[in-house]
């Protein structure tokens, strides 16, 4: 009986990591509660709605990656249809570092050093969700196709999605509009690939947030090994 109730270590730190975002986006929340409630003003509620859509691209991510042990045909399917919703959603994680730019329009009633706080919190749980939501997408492209496969997929994946930030902070598109407005959706963004040189400020904001993106996941990652070999020492 108690086997069925243990854990492989792989699984407790998976279940302590998941648990551990859980924690850090409820203090998000109690600090922007506390902040609402102190100062009457509700101008950051959106923050909430953003976190709630970073979770999503984690949630589809996890349950890929588990559907990994299920039979090939019923894997396929359903590490298929959790991908392509992933990709769709995975903008929104990192989307939360843009929230910085409403600093520009401090709130007298409330101290900056306040508001810097709280969005490094939303930001931070935004960027770790999409982080290790990739991480377990490119474990899954690693699995099937190799390591230099997955590392491609990553590259292309950030750079996608860092235009995908573009299109929602700045054209005001957002997920749902891939089934609501498709058309308009995909001229929008193909004008922007076919035509980089014509739109500057998507051209400089996507590669730059490519970089950021890219460079912050390999740091957690190349740590992250660097961590399980010190312990396999030990």
């Amino acid at each position: 009986m108690t086997k069925l109730f243990t854990m492989q270590p792989a699984e407790k730190y998976r279940l302590t990591l998941f648990l551990l975002l859980a924690a850090s986006s409820v203090i998000s929340i109690a600090v922007l509660a506390a902040r609402a409630v102190t100062s009457e003003s509700f101008r950051y509620l959106f923050l909430i709605w953003n976190l709630i859509l970073a979770w999503i691209p984690f949630l589809l991510a996890w349950v890929a990656y588990v559907s990994t042990r299920l039979p090939k045909a019923l894997m396929f399917i359903l590490t298929g249809g959790c991908a392509i919703l992933w990709l769709l959603f995975l903008p929104n994680a990192p989307y939360i570092l843009t929230d910085f730019q409403h600093l520009a329009y401090p709130d007298s009633a409330v101290p900056v050093w306040y508001d810097v706080l709280m969005l490094v919190w939303f930001g931070w749980n935004g960027l770790l969700l999409g982080i290790i939501s990739l991480y377990f997408m490119q474990e899954i492209v690693n699995r099937l196709l190799g390591h230099l496969s997955g590392w491609i997929f990553v590259t292309i994946v950030t750079a996608l999605s860092s235009l995908g930030i573009y299109v929602g902070r700045f054209l005001r598109w957002n997920s749902w509009d891939v089934v609501e407005n498709p058309l308009p959706l995909a001229n929008d963004i193909l004008d922007r690939i076919i035509h980089p040189l014509d739109h500057p400020r998507t051209l400089a904001f996507t590669v730059l947030f490519t970089l950021f993106f890219l460079f912050t996941y390999v740091t957690i990652f190349l740590f992250g090994h660097l961590m399980s070999e010190s312990q396999g020492r030990h």
